[in-house]
């Protein structure tokens, strides 16, 4: 009996891939990036007026709060309505508060941060037949390598990275373990990428996510990608 072939890299072409955060510098650069590639986009933010410049570059736009689950759930239920299913998901919602040392890190400033771990929660779940269903999906977040090396300034920032990463590593076992138990081949990957700063690698970031497709699921599932400086 021959050998089964090897699984052929999917390609990001004709894919619907959402980007949360899509009004930042990083989102626009992935919109361009993506929609460069072949890819259909919806642009999530929460502000209509800033989502304008992602949809002249070819974008779908989506007015949506992504720390309220049940506007998150409403916007997967947009989609499906349309027959739109979706195959990735990049999540750029983030920000920054620090210093102050350890006793400076106040609850106030861990709420704001927190707020980005919540939508990934929402989104996630949300979307999470969409992936588990479709023929190649990717989903990624951004990291910092201040979870490798947390100082008491940014000790907020760098907890809330970690249960982030943490969450995306259970998507990625969530998916080997979907694919097992249904005996079928692994199609879903789910990326952390780690930076220091996002500030000048937003195109750099934007292209890794893109080549996430050009990868075997297997090859990329579970891992950590590193935008070095």
């Amino acid at each position: 009996m021959a050998e089964d072939a090897p699984r052929q890299a999917a390609g990001v072409g004709g894919r619907l891939v959402l980007v949360a955060g899509a009004t930042s510098a990083s989102g626009e650069a992935a919109t361009r990036a993506l929609v460069n590639a072949g890819a259909r986009v919806v642009a999530v933010g929460r502000d209509e007026e800033r989502l304008a410049s992602v949809t002249r570059l070819g974008a779908r736009a989506a007015v949506c709060d992504l720390t309220d689950e049940h506007a998150v759930r409403a916007l997967a239920a947009q989609l499906a309505a349309t027959g739109e299913r979706v195959d990735g998901v990049l999540h750029l919602v983030g920000g920054w508060r620090g210093g102050g040392g350890v006793a400076g890190q106040t609850d106030d400033d861990y709420r704001f941060l927190e707020k980005s771990l919540t939508a990934w929660r929402h989104l996630s779940r949300a979307f999470w037949d969409d992936l588990v269903d479709s023929a190649s999906a990717r989903v990624a977040v951004v990291s910092s390598t201040a979870v490798v090396r947390p100082l008491a300034g940014g000790a907020n920032y760098a907890a809330v990275k970690a249960a982030t990463e943490a969450w995306t590593r259970a998507l990625a076992h969530g998916f080997t373990k979907t694919a097992r138990d249904a005996g079928e081949s692994l199609r879903a990957a789910a990326v952390v990428f780690r930076v220091k700063t996002l500030a000048g690698r937003e195109a750099d970031l934007a292209s890794a996510f893109v080549h996430l497709w050009d990868a075997a699921p297997d090859a990329v599932n579970d891992t950590v990608v590193t935008l070095a400086d």
